[in-house]
């Protein structure tokens, strides 16, 4: 393990606490490293005291971990107020914290499209809340929640990791609205294709069972688990854009990271307006 020092830290960038949930590896451990870098105080969530070590090792004094499962729901509120009495003030809420469901949606069960919203959902939607109260008696913070392009496109065998993306852009879209004039930010962020374990050992995959959807399925998952380990996005400047967000005195509401979601998306958006144009009329037929 190696420890960030300050050097190259902006001194023009205040520095603040952030609390990033799932700090071990992939996306958050990058967007810790690089807030370390910059000299931001980093409260990170990690599943073991082992890995709290290791986190802690980053930069003693400033990288400090928390063990905690975001699902155990009932644990948040202790753990996010025993961080603003021990530790201070939390500037920057960062969900990151969540996983990847790869599978049929025939094929697979409710448990594992209930455990995919546990995690990406409803965890996310639980730390908010337990950090809104202290945000808004201040008058001031910034809720970072990170989506995917999943998010706003789809693709046949991931319909759970989908919806639960689309549900916490949504939810993220509304607090925003609900936090905006009490001086705290709500900022979905919506990363492409990045060289993370998302698509490797993070990802939950359910066993194939039906013929049916060999020729749609299979050539997308053999793509998806070679392309793995080789994709265009660097989670290191993924991390440098998103602490560009959070230093912005107007970060925006949505934030797609990567080129390939940027492409993507617009043409989901562009195929979505041209699908409301083609069925307006029977649209409007309706209005009595």
């Amino acid at each position: 393990m190696h420890t960030l020092s300050l050097v190259g830290s902006d001194p023009m960038v205040a520095s603040k606490t952030l609390f990033i949930t799932g700090v071990s590896s992939g996306f958050g451990r990058a967007l810790a490293e690089e807030a370390l870098q910059a000299g931001h105080r980093v409260v990170g969530t990690v599943r073991n005291a082992q890995a709290r070590v290791e986190f802690e090792r980053l930069s003693p004094g400033r990288a400090l971990g928390r063990i905690l499962d975001v699902t155990h729901f009932d644990a948040i509120d202790e753990i996010v107020s025993d961080v603003e009495t021990s530790v201070g003030s939390i500037d920057v809420l960062i969900n990151n914290a969540g996983y990847g469901h790869e599978g049929i949606m025939e094929e697979s069960p409710l448990a594992d499209m209930r455990r995919q919203f546990d995690v990406n959902v409803f965890g996310a939607v639980a730390m908010m809340k337990a950090v809104v109260p202290y945000m808004r008696a201040r008058r001031r913070g910034h809720i970072v929640n990170i989506t995917s392009m999943g998010g706003y496109i789809t693709l046949p065998g991931i319909s759970y990791y989908c919806g639960s993306k689309f549900a916490l852009e949504g939810i993220s879209e509304v607090a925003g609205k609900e936090l905006k004039a009490l001086g705290i930010a709500v900022t979905a962020v919506a990363p492409g294709s990045f060289r993370t374990d998302w698509a490797g050992r993070s990802m939950v995959r359910t066993p194939r069972s039906i013929p049916d959807y060999d020729a749609l399925f299979d050539p997308i998952r053999e793509a998806r688990i070679e392309k793995s380990g080789k994709q265009l996005g660097d989670p290191a400047k993924a991390a440098q854009a998103i602490l560009k967000v959070i230093d912005s005195d107007s970060p925006p509401a949505h934030l797609l990271l990567g080129s390939d979601a940027l492409a993507l998306v617009r043409q989901k958006l562009a195929d979505l307006t041209a699908e409301i144009d083609q069925w307006e009329a029977l649209t409007c037929s309706t209005d009595g």
